[in-house]
């Protein structure tokens, strides 16, 4: 789950139009958009968002969110109201619990899982420089702890950047380090897969459509012509944008599975 500012949807009193998007790590597609009121924020329309996917089964599925929405309300929501787990990275927006990850003997746990890939999905130099290295690791939950629910701390050492802090729920017969760093890494969909195609090829940010909620009904339709273009089998939106510019072509969409007219 992750906002989203529409730049370009500039209301008449200089504010902007922001949405916030839940979506599946393993494919990408939106399960649900709202928009975030001019006079609320994101952290309020977390429950009200998955709420409203109300097709959605979250039972046993890990939801990945940034910083912003390390609260314990959203943990208890996801783990209680709806049988979720979390995975919820920590910055200095919680002092209190960033501090408290960072004093954890990191020294004496040792390393789980090491992996290497493409820094936020791109790739520099002419013999892969700029690849991150990542080592994770998970220290054992400590006993006794009392306020649900129970959390267990996460490490991921960027080698060449900086150490990033987690919490969540899952114990380690649950889920080992692996899984977690790979969870971790898959947030990033959000921006690299969906933010950028919406930016990029689709020219979200470039609107200047502003009126009363156009901007969040635009935003929504941006997803539905990307999902379906991706549903079909086109790994490139673009390319996928460009075959299907006449009605014919666009209504052929409706026989992929999962869509309707």
């Amino acid at each position: 789950m992750d906002g989203k500012c529409l730049r370009g949807a500039v209301r008449a009193d200089g504010s902007r139009a922001f949405v916030m998007t839940a979506v599946r790590h393993g494919d990408a597609l939106t399960a649900a958009l709202r928009e975030i009121g001019a006079k609320t924020n994101e952290i309020l329309e977390f429950a009200p968002l998955l709420d409203a996917a109300d097709d959605t089964d979250l039972a046993d599925a890990v939801v990945t969110v940034d910083a912003l929405h390390a609260q314990k309300e959203h943990a208890r929501y996801l783990v209680e109201d709806r049988g979720a787990h979390y995975l919820l990275s920590v910055k200095n927006n919680q002092p209190t619990l960033a501090g408290q990850l960072r004093a954890l003997p990191w020294k004496d746990v040792p390393v789980l899982d090491r992996s290497r890939d493409r820094g936020h999905g791109r790739e520099e130099g002419p013999r892969g420089e700029g690849l991150q290295r990542r080592r994770t690791a998970v220290p054992p939950r400590p006993p006794g702890r009392a306020d649900p629910p129970e959390t267990t701390p996460y490490r991921n050492e960027e080698m060449a950047d900086r150490d990033l802090y987690a919490v969540t729920d899952l114990s380690a017969h649950q889920a080992n380090a692996a899984e977690i760093a790979a969870w971790a890494r898959g947030h990033w969909i959000i921006e690299n897969t969906v933010h950028w195609t919406k930016d990029v090829t689709l020219a979200e940010d470039a609107s200047r459509v502003r009126r009363h909620r156009t901007p969040a009904v635009m935003s929504a339709l941006r997803d539905l012509a990307r999902g379906a273009l991706h549903r079909a089998g086109w790994a490139n939106i673009a390319s996928g944008r460009r075959a299907h510019t006449q009605p014919e072509a666009i209504l052929a969409l409706h026989g992929i599975p999962g869509l309707q007219s």
